[in-house]
């Protein structure tokens, strides 16, 4: 099966771009693979210590056997409604490798914050670096060289591209990812956000707009809306990672127990200790990254993948860039609308048809590579299938759905949602940015109006509150990229720029900062590089300027005199207020070496 030759010539780009990179990376993992336990060559005391608490059986197998030992490295923790679920999955592995002669052991654990609770608190400032630290903590999960294969337990924003990087760190390693699934329907998305901006409009108080959240956030599981949290799992899915069907699974079913005790089943299948040898650095090559963009794009995710695919990529030898993603996204189709999409949440995406019929339909169209690795085997066609219990209570493949149940929801490659994907780049001469095309309506693709300059989205919230803000405006809200405060998420903008858009003004944003996946349908120009604190175009904007920006012949733009403003001195700003309080001081060194957005917002060289 064949892909067209669009996604044909920006695969073989992103080959020859990382020619030497993925050279020496493949090179590194090769060299450190052992075709024996890596623990036989561990000292007396070493191995000794690696296995001292664990009960007689495991310690026999560990000390005598040449079975495969799992590292489970966690996510979990109970304040997080994503990552609860996790709390007992390390027994399900453990007693799931005891019966197919196997160990399992908990190789370490990994934060998991959530840019949920932490919108707009200065918490959130730590947010993007923990992405980083948790690609850290992985490394240290697997340093002890117990493990045969790792699987990884991690949902949300951050915290699944920081256990990607961290496991391909350890890329000889093969790697199951297993997710916990997405909590049950609450209250409609659409009836959360018109709750929210009858508050940012003072027409409700903080007890109605409590209840609201309360309703929609209300159990286990992933939120339910698709943000990072839920594109994750979609690429893990469509990357191979995952087993097929898996990833919408409510959790604390019987079928999610199921999926959980057949993907440490399939992680010791694929060791290197028998004849199916599948490590992640082998598996996580150009093609599979293609295919992520690909569904990035099909899906509508989460602009967070715009630096999440790149430092991914980055630690697996293979360079991408944001205009890869700009030539995929004129070839491939939005074929989904979930909130903020559209109404619908994933539940009723994966009740539609889900990931088997999503990935059926884009590789009939020759827009996925079929001819990949993935932990089922070879070839992704594996994944057009859906997860399912057996007569017996076992874990069955059936092969999903070949019509959409709902194309309010899901849709087919022959009657997209519109033709193109979800994401846009802007160029000009204010730097490059990403937009979230597949969530603004048609007649908001191109917004020109003057400019009002903020610092800190609180400015622009009082500005709102005040009555300021009146008319056509392109709000500009800078000094908010990586290395000026760690890049949080400006989800407190949406609701008054919101409110604006439905009084009939023209609105838009544009800043150096992010708003993840749920942006809204407010047109917004994000992730803009060069960032202010680096002396960028944005620096230079001032009040009144007149801002153009158009989604669909993808410019960013400053117009008026253009030799006046590219003389301009750039503006600075006092950022010692964001240099110390909730733990903001430990990451002045992540804020000093940090790569731009572009190039994944990441710490490590080369990312």
């Amino acid at each position: 099966m064949s892909v067209t030759a669009q996604i044909s010539a920006v695969t073989e780009k992103i080959v020859a771009r990382s020619k030497d990179s993925r050279a020496r990376y493949l090179d590194k993992i090769d060299d450190a693979v052992a075709r024996q336990p890596r623990r036989k060559a561990l000292g007396c005391a070493n191995v000794a210590h690696g296995f001292a608490a664990c009960g007689p059986q495991d310690k026999d197998m560990l000390r005598n056997g040449a079975g495969p030992n799992i590292g489970i490295v966690t996510a979990y923790n109970d304040m997080l409604s994503a990552h609860q679920p996790f709390e007992t999955y390390p027994d399900l592995i453990r007693n799931a490798a005891r019966a197919a002669g196997g160990t399992a052991q908990v190789a370490g654990g990994v934060p998991a914050m959530c840019d949920g609770v932490t919108q707009g608190e200065t918490g959130m400032e730590l947010s993007l670096f923990s992405r980083d630290v948790i690609a850290l903590s992985t490394a240290v999960a697997l340093s002890h060289q117990m493990f045969d294969v790792a699987v990884y337990l991690g949902v949300c924003d951050k915290i699944v591209p920081g256990l990607v990087i961290g496991a391909l760190s350890f890329g000889h390693l093969p790697a199951v990812f297993i997710p916990a699934g997405p909590m049950t329907s609450g209250l409609p998305n659409d009836e959360k956000g018109k709750i929210r901006q009858l508050f940012a409009e003072g027409k409700v108080g903080r007890d109605a707009l409590l209840e609201a959240e309360c309703k929609s956030y209300h159990g286990p599981g992933t939120c339910t809306f698709y943000g990072t949290a839920n594109t994750n799992q979609m690429l893990m899915e469509i990357m191979g990672l995952h087993l097929p069907g898996s990833t919408f699974v409510n959790p604390g079913t019987p079928l999610r127990d199921a999926i959980t005790a057949e993907s440490a089943r399939q992680a010791l299948a694929i060791t290197a200790l028998g004849n199916d040898y599948r490590p992640i650095g082998r598996i996580y090559d150009e093609k599979a990254v293609v295919n992520g963009v690909v569904g990035l794009l099909a899906t509508g995710g989460s602009t967070n993948h715009t630096m999440h695919l790149i430092a991914m990529a980055a630690a697996a030898g293979i360079a991408i860039t944001w205009n890869d993603f700009a030539e995929l996204s004129q070839v491939v189709p939005l074929m989904t609308r979930v909130y903020p999409n559209g109404k619908a949440d994933v539940n009723h995406f994966n009740a539609a048809g889900g990931m088997g019929f999503l990935i059926r339909e884009l590789l009939g169209a020759g827009l996925l590579h079929e001819d990949v690795s993935t932990i089922m085997g070879t070839g992704l066609g594996a994944y057009t299938k859906e997860a399912r219990l057996g007569p017996a209570k076992e874990l069955v493949f059936a092969e999903a759905v070949t019509t959409s149940a709902d194309d309010s929801v899901l849709r087919g490659y022959a009657n997209p949602f519109q033709p193109t994907g979800g994401l846009q780049v802007l160029q000009g001469n204010l730097g490059t940015s990403v937009i979230k095309t597949s969530s603004i309506p048609a007649d908001r693709h191109i917004i020109e109006a003057p400019a009002r300059v903020f610092h800190a989205q609180e400015e622009l919230q009082a500005a709102f509150k005040s009555g300021e803000l009146k008319g056509d405006v392109i709000a500009v809200v800078r000094f908010q990229g990586p290395k000026a405060n760690g890049m949080p998420e400006l989800h407190r903008l949406t609701p008054p720029l919101a409110v604006l858009q439905e009084r009939g003004f023209r609105v838009a944003l544009v800043t150096d900062g992010r708003m993840s996946g749920a942006s809204g349908k407010v047109p917004a120009a994000i992730h803009l590089t060069p960032e202010a604190v680096d002396g960028g175009p944005i620096a230079k904007i001032r009040d009144g300027d007149i801002i153009r920006l158009d989604a669909e012949t993808g410019t960013l733009e400053v117009l008026g005199n253009r030799a006046e403003f590219a003389a301009r001195a750039p503006a600075t700003a006092d950022l010692s207020k964001n240099a110390s309080g909730t733990g903001r001081e430990l990451f002045a060194a992540f804020r000093a070496i940090t790569g731009s957005a572009a190039q994944g917002a990441s710490i490590f060289e080369g990312a």
